[in-house]
């Protein structure tokens, strides 16, 4: 990487002036409207000279059709990086969002569905809402219990509240008994791991009992991943608000259009956005434009927070265009994401 100039305070302010008016306006800024909107006192002349400074070093571009500057992937990064105090959202906002958030059904996946199509509604963006990553949740008790002859429901319990029910089949019918005393050795051998810790060791803690007359810990070592992994990745992600950012100017085009639809159907692309998402120390995620691994994400930002209940988390965020209010909705996702943690805390 080559030297980056630091911005003087003039840059600093038309910058950051240009990318809050684009926000506004999704309208081209030029200078004429800088000198006569602004309090910088400054000439049409003078701005320009700058305006043109900033395009020089890759802050801003000049649509072909306008005299107007638009901000840059680097534009919106810099003036993502230089704010200094997110909005505050407006008390009325902050109560609907609790008041609704206590309304909803408590069951986690009912919750994370519901939520996601609330914060859709109130951003106008697509809102991203993964349910928790449970393979660092450490385990607290499972239960067998028979359906059928032929089938058995186990329900894992983590530490942290969250549960996890999987149906696997049996060739024969167990007993209770024999469903109890499983369950008991299971209990007092896992106590205190984490589900991933239970995946990796799970044949070595069990070798001594994996031929047991009912065979179904031999069932359990067929289907670990199944038992002890995260919820599979596509069914966790719930998507909301397509019909919201369908109404962004940047979308009224027939290719533009083409481009969201594509995005927003095939789920690979949001799945690798929640995975890499999930890699991150950082609470809170903001990503632009080209930083995307995927260019179908070029013309979107992504804000994602994490919502924490014990040991595990999941990922709330929105995806827009780049032109989306960073200030607000950061302030938003953030106060979904303290809500949801605040509620499943109180399920367990």
């Amino acid at each position: 990487m080559g030297f980056e100039p630091t911005l003087s305070e003039r840059e600093n302010i038309i910058l950051r002036y240009v990318v809050q008016q684009f926000i506004l306006t999704a309208n081209p800024v030029g200078s004429r409207f800088i000198a006569k909107h602004s309090n910088l006192n400054l000439s049409p002349a003078t701005i320009r000279n700058v305006l043109s400074d900033l395009e020089y070093m890759g802050y801003i571009d000049h649509p072909h059709t306008s005299a107007g500057r638009v901000p840059t992937d680097k534009g919106y990064r810099f003036y993502v990086n230089t704010i200094e105090k997110y909005q505050k959202l407006p008390e009325q906002i902050e109560e609907e969002i609790s008041k609704n958030l206590e309304n909803l059904n408590t069951m986690t996946d009912d919750l994370l569905k519901d939520s996601s199509k609330l914060l859709g509604a109130i951003s106008k963006e697509i809102a991203i809402i993964s349910l928790p990553q449970i393979s660092e949740g450490v385990f607290k008790k499972l239960d067998l219990v028979e359906i059928s002859s032929n089938r058995i429901m186990v329900i894992i319990s983590l530490i942290s509240g969250l549960v996890k029910t999987i149906v696997l089949e049996v060739d024969c019918e167990i007993s209770s008994d024999k469903l109890s005393a499983v369950s008991q050795i299971l209990n007092e051998r896992l106590q205190g791991l984490t589900l991933r810790q239970i995946r990796e060791s799970f044949v070595d803690r069990m070798k001594d009992v994996v031929h047991e007359k009912s065979g179904l810990v031999r069932i359990f070592v067929n289907s670990l991943d199944q038992l002890f992994d995260d919820f599979p990745t596509k069914s966790k992600i719930h998507l909301s608000g397509t019909q919201g950012i369908l109404n962004q100017p940047e979308f009224s085009d027939p290719e533009s259009l083409k481009t969201i639809i594509e995005v927003v159907e095939n789920e690979d692309i949001i799945v690798h956005v929640v995975q890499d998402r999930e890699k991150f120390s950082d609470d809170l995620v903001i990503s632009i434009g080209e930083e995307h691994k995927d260019e179908k994400l070029h013309d979107f930002s992504v804000i994602t927070a994490k919502y924490k209940v014990g040991d595990v988390s999941g990922i709330v965020g929105v995806m827009g265009p780049k032109r989306m209010d960073y200030s607000k909705l950061v302030s938003l996702v953030n106060y979904f994401s303290k809500n949801i943690s605040n509620i499943l805390e109180l399920k367990k």
